[in-house]
């Protein structure tokens, strides 16, 4: 009998002793899989051999009940990061270097585009006070926007060297607060701006025509153009549709893993990041035009009122509605307020 109970004895206590050393494994340990095991003590060399038999994944042990915690290394993650780190950097230094450099080409050989008749004296209220602050607020958030991104692409490059890590790191901290922060108002004002001009940017045969000739950058004469011209409808789609991109993607950048797991968050940068590049230099030209390219355009966003003859010359079928709106109030009977024209 004791012969018999002495080996159970020893493979029990065996057991009892093998179970708790399989069991404790240390948290954070790096795993393979059930079939391809990682020793305790794995080296590069087992892990990369690893990479290679899982198809380039490679999970841990955690304890917390987020078991996506546990993923190290996977094949999007490398993709990700070669994105991010060489073709987000090339898009995006193409797209804002080339589009500087086209600005500057076009100002050297065109210069500032003139109101050939010169200034009547007389002014049109182009834009209210409404259409000014959503415009406004839109216009500095994204330039904020758009600077911080651009340090968390090229800063490294070029900020880096120039004013060293401590400021560097300094810089980018209050860059990524005012990045998240300011997204609430830009949001905000596409919002404003859809509603206010939805209606007089949708495409027409007179954009057609605008950009047949040129809409008056090149050659000579403007063409007919209403309130938005088609350029500027081009610039308004541009801002509302990306712009609606990028602050879906950054939401979900900003709120990690709620609405969607690993795979959806870089494909939420991928598009966060070429979209907004893209857009960074359409608004250099939209910028341009504004300020130096054009006399008289900076008037509109600025006071609200644009001299009438560069009206005329820049958007001839939206002063026709206006003076018809006018003359139709005068007519209309005393203490009826002309709209439009000074």
């Amino acid at each position: 009998m004791i012969t018999r109970i002495l080996p159970a004895l020893a493979l029990a206590l065996g057991l009892g002793l093998a179970l708790p050393t399989a069991a404790q494994t240390p948290i954070g340990e790096v795993r393979g899989t059930p079939t391809n095991p990682l020793p305790p003590n794995a080296t590069a060399d087992d892990l990369e051999l690893q990479n290679a038999l899982t198809g380039g994944r490679i999970g841990g042990r955690v304890t917390i009940p987020d078991q996506r915690a546990a993923s190290l290394i996977q094949p999007e993650g490398r993709e990700w990061r070669d994105f991010h780190n060489r073709t987000l950097t090339w898009v995006g230094g193409v797209a804002v270097l080339g589009m500087l450099g086209i600005l500057v080409v076009f100002y050297a050989t065109r210069g500032c585009i003139r109101t050939e008749t010169g200034r009547s004296g007389r002014t049109i209220q182009r834009f209210n006070i409404v259409e000014r602050t959503a415009h406004w607020m839109t216009a500095a958030s994204f330039i904020v926007l758009a600077l911080s991104g651009l340090n968390l692409t090229f800063g490294r490059y070029l900020l880096l060297p120039l004013m060293g890590p401590e400021a560097f790191a300094t810089l980018t901290l209050w860059g990524k607060f005012a990045h998240n922060y300011l997204s609430f108002p830009f949001t905000l004002g596409l919002v404003l701006l859809f509603l206010l001009w939805v209606r007089d940017n949708i495409p027409n045969r007179m954009d057609v025509a605008w950009f047949r000739t040129g809409g008056g950058l090149v050659g000579q004469g403007h063409p007919a153009a209403g309130r938005f011209n088609g350029g500027q409808k081009m610039v308004f789609w541009i801002t509302i549709i990306g712009g609606a991109l990028v602050a879906i993607s950054g939401y979900l950048l900003i709120f990690p893993f709620f609405f969607t797991d690993i795979a959806g968050q870089q494909l939420a940068h991928i598009i966060h990041g070429v979209v907004s590049v893209l857009m960074i230099a359409a608004m250099l030209g939209h910028i341009y035009i504004g300020t130096i390219g054009m006399e008289g355009a900076f008037e509109a966003m600025g006071s609200g009122q644009v001299d009438l003859n560069w009206a005329k010359a820049h958007h001839s079928a939206w002063v026709d509605d206006e003076m018809k709106k006018a003359r139709n109030a005068i007519a209309g009977g005393p203490g009826v307020k002309a709209q439009g024209a000074d």
